[in-house]
């Protein structure tokens, strides 16, 4: 495994269960309970990150078919496990205008794009093959470090 650089990430408290995540490149998402309006709860947010994902990764398998001005949804859902606090099933659907192509096209670019996903999705890579999660580590501010 050979370490990628990534620009830091990072959430600020709000308020009551209310955040902010940032990153490095000045991109920044509200996240909260549903109940606090419009913001994403952190399951939409993984939710959001495979759907994207996925997109991302056939992209240029569509466009090279498709041209680059190809329109698509992708759609993704599961339900919670109430009691696990977890989603046992993440189901993703592309919506996307196929009709263009005869059959052989249309089946040789739907495996291609599977397989570009399988290959270059991080967030579904990660979700299948399990990251370790190991417990949260607790210091003190940045600022207050000396």
């Amino acid at each position: 495994m050979s370490p990628v650089p990534t620009d830091p990430l990072w959430v600020e408290r709000n308020g009551t269960r209310t955040y902010t995540g940032f990153s490095g490149r000045g991109a920044r998402v509200d996240i909260g309970p549903a109940s606090a309006g419009a913001v994403f709860t952190p399951g939409e947010l993984l939710k959001i990150a495979l759907a994207a994902c996925a997109g991302m990764s056939s992209d240029l398998k569509f466009s090279r078919v498709l041209g680059d001005d190809y329109a698509v949804t992708i759609r993704v859902d599961g339900p919670k496990h109430a009691t696990e606090d977890r989603y046992p099933e993440l189901h993703e659907t592309f919506e996307i205008d196929l009709s263009s192509l005869d059959e052989d096209t249309r089946a040789k670019t739907l495996l291609l794009a599977q397989r570009s996903i399988d290959r270059a999705c991080t967030v579904g890579n990660t979700l299948r093959e399990g990251a370790a999660v190991p417990p949260v580590e607790y210091v003190q501010p940045r600022a207050a470090q000396a």
